[in-house]
C-alpha cells in the first residue's frame, strides 16, 4: 500500500463521506428510497467490490449486498478464505433505483464523486468490478464484460478486475463457474500488484476513468 492516511483517519473520512451521501439530494434517487447505501467494510482493505446499485434489501438495511446476491459474494469471499469484514463493498450510485431499475446516467453522473473519494481514501490493490456498470466506468463502454471477465488490467500500481454481477450468477447459473474461477484467481492478483509495487510501480494521484466520446448509456449486467 502507498503512504496514506493511517487507520483511523481513513474512517473518520469514510464516516464524513456516508453522511454526505445520506444528505445527498443531487439526484431523485433519493427520493424514494428509505435508506441511502453508502457502502460498507474494511476502510484499509486490500480488495474494493463495486457493484450497481442497491436493492430492496440494501435500501431497508442501508449495507450493501445483503440480499441473495450478498449471500452469494459471501459464498465467493470464502472460497479465497476472506470475510466480508476483510474487504469494503460499494455501489456505483448509493440510492435504490425505484422498482431495481437500471441507473440512470445523470444518477451516475451525479454521485460517481463519492465513489471516487471513497476510492482515494481506501487506496485498494484490487478494483472487483461487478457487473457491467462499474467495468465500463473503470475500463471503458468499449469492453464486454462477457469477454474481459476475469481479465486483471494493471494500471497505476493497482489492478482493476472485472467479474460478472453476483445476481447475473444467480439468474444464470452457467456463469457460476466462470464466477468462482474468477474469484480464484484474486490472490494471485494481489501477489502481482504487490510484486508490481516492490518493482517500483505505485500509484500517484487516484486513477481516474476512463473516458469514452459517446455519451452514457443504459445497460444490462450482460
Amino acid at each position: 500500500m502507498s503512504d496514506g492516511p493511517t487507520g483511523g483517519d481513513r474512517a473518520a473520512q469514510l464516516a464524513a463521506i456516508a453522511e454526505r451521501i445520506r444528505a445527498c439530494k443531487d439526484c431523485r434517487l433519493h427520493e424514494k428510497a428509505t435508506n441511502a447505501v453508502p457502502g460498507h467494510g474494511n476502510v484499509n482493505a486490500e480488495l474494493l467490490f463495486i457493484g450497481e446499485a442497491p436493492g430492496k434489501n440494501e435500501d431497508e438495511q442501508g449495507l450493501p449486498f445483503v440480499g441473495r446476491s450478498g449471500a452469494y459474494l459471501d459464498y465467493l469471499l470464502k472460497l479465497i478464505d476472506l470475510e466480508r469484514e476483510q474487504v469494503f463493498i460499494a455501489n456505483m450510485v448509493k440510492h435504490r433505483p425505484p422498482d431495481n431499475r437500471d441507473p440512470l446516467a445523470d444518477e451516475l453522473e451525479a454521485c460517481k464523486h463519492f465513489l471516487d473519494e471513497q476510492f482515494a481514501v481506501i487506496d485498494p490493490l484490487v478494483i472487483i468490478t461487478l457487473g457491467r456498470f462499474s467495468m465500463e466506468y473503470y475500463l471503458g463502454k468499449h469492453n464486454k464484460i462477457s469477454r474481459v471477465h476475469g481479465r486483471p488490467v494493471y494500471r497505476d500500481g493497482r489492478a482493476f478486475y472485472p467479474i460478472f454481477h453476483p445476481a447475473a450468477a444467480l439468474r444464470n447459473p452457467q456463469l457460476r463457474w466462470d464466477m468462482e474461477d474468477d474469484i480464484k484467481r484474486l490472490p494471485e492478483v494481489i501477489a502481482e500488484v504487490k510484486k508490481r509495487r516492490a518493482g517500483g510501480d505505485v500509484p500517484g494521484d487516484p486513477p481516474q476513468p476512463e473516458e469514452d466520446d459517446d455519451p452514457p448509456e443504459q445497460l444490462s449486467l450482460f
